[in-house]
């Protein structure tokens, strides 16, 4: 396996890197993590300018990658910046999902930054669990008519329209439905997140809807976009991970305790030693998700379990760490390194938990 990125995934980094030390400021991302909408929309449309999304799918459908690579490549450079911009939960996942489907001009305006689509799986107390969705959808004549409840849907607020998973009657499986955001019998209720943007419950009352793809047959679908969610979501985490690194490198340079610098302190050397050590391996882990990401779905899967374990398992203890070596301030609004660290540990409850993706890692 070649570790090395291509010229153009440098050149894409490198483009993000930039966008994100001129035009991203922390402050203002934490302004709009607490807005109405839960990011901010010129942001938004700014990457979608510079292509980011676009990076995301391949030239079969409008964009120019598509890969696992690229998906990283994006995601880890987002994750530096702390960027809150829904890039995974409005463009890349729904966007997948629909360019199977066949629905490629409305992919298109995905590409563009023109509109997003929210994806709408997890109903209240399923867990991690969207094999098994209690939303109805009924068939009258040509029209389909969805009900239901769907919980945590991200970014659904502000949206064009939601993608939601449901059963119907004529066909065993799971089915999936676009929605528009302003049809009759959506009902929404949004609500802030932890570590900053916006999420909703999703009450559907005989809701008009489409039919996406084959009736009953949308799991292995599902699965496959899945997988590109949480890929993109580890991915995220391992930049966050190399930034939380890189303040609490340059404050162990800086910060003095009695009379010395605590990077001089040799127990302190070897907690840093042992952070560096888990992130590398967090590293490899992420690259290989990325390389297995159009294997078949076992093997796929295997590694994309393996990966958002060790993401759990390392960012956690990574984020603790940083926030022990650097003391009190490190938990303060005014310090970066908190905010790094709360989006860092709520990752691990994206798209299943540690203990959610080691089971299904033993089962695979």
């Amino acid at each position: 396996m070649d570790f090395q990125p291509t010229e153009e995934r440098r050149m894409l980094a490198d483009m993000i890197g930039k966008f994100i030390q001129n035009d991203y400021p922390l402050n203002a991302r934490l302004a709009a993590g607490t807005s109405a909408l839960g990011y901010c929309p010129e942001a938004y449309s700014t990457m979608a300018q510079l292509g980011l999304i676009g990076a995301l799918f391949d030239e079969e459908v409008g964009g120019f990658g598509g890969s696992g690579f690229d998906i990283a490549t994006v995601f880890t450079e987002l994750g530096k910046g702390l960027v809150l911009e829904p890039l995974n939960d409005t463009a890349l996942t729904s966007g997948y999902i629909l360019a199977q489907t066949g629905q490629l001009k409305l992919v298109e305006q995905i590409i563009l930054g023109q509109k997003r689509v929210a994806l709408g799986l997890i109903e209240n107390g399923a867990d991690y669990d969207w094999g098994a969705p209690e939303t109805l959808a009924r068939q009258s004549g040509d029209k389909w008519h969805v009900s239901g409840v769907k919980t945590c849907v991200k970014f659904a607020h502000g949206a064009d329209a939601i993608i939601v998973s449901a059963q119907t009657p004529s066909a065993p499986g799971i089915s999936l439905f676009l929605i528009e955001a302003s049809a009759a019998g959506l009902v929404e209720h949004p609500f802030q997140t932890v570590d900053g943007g916006n999420a909703c419950e999703i009450t559907l009352h005989k809701t008009p809807a489409q039919l996406l793809g084959v009736e009953g047959a949308a799991y292995p679908l599902i699965d496959a976009a899945a997988a590109r969610a949480t890929l993109a979501l580890c991915a995220e985490a391992l930049g966050l991970m190399e930034r939380i690194k890189d303040m609490t490198i340059d404050y162990m340079r800086t910060r003095k305790q009695f009379g010395s610098l605590l990077g001089k302190f040799q127990a302190l050397q070897h907690r840093v030693s042992q952070m560096l050590l888990e992130i590398e391996q967090a590293k490899s882990a992420v690259i290989n998700a990325a390389n297995d990401l159009q294997a078949p779905s076992d093997e796929r899967n295997r590694a994309i379990s393996a990966a958002k374990y060790s993401i759990g398992r390392i960012g956690c203890a990574v984020a603790e760490e940083a926030i022990q070596l650097h003391g009190g301030i490190g938990m303060t609004w005014e310090y970066d390194l908190g905010h790094f660290a709360k989006r860092l540990v709520m990752i691990d409850h994206e798209w299943g938990d540690q203990d959610d993706h080691l089971m299904r890692f033993a089962q695979s």
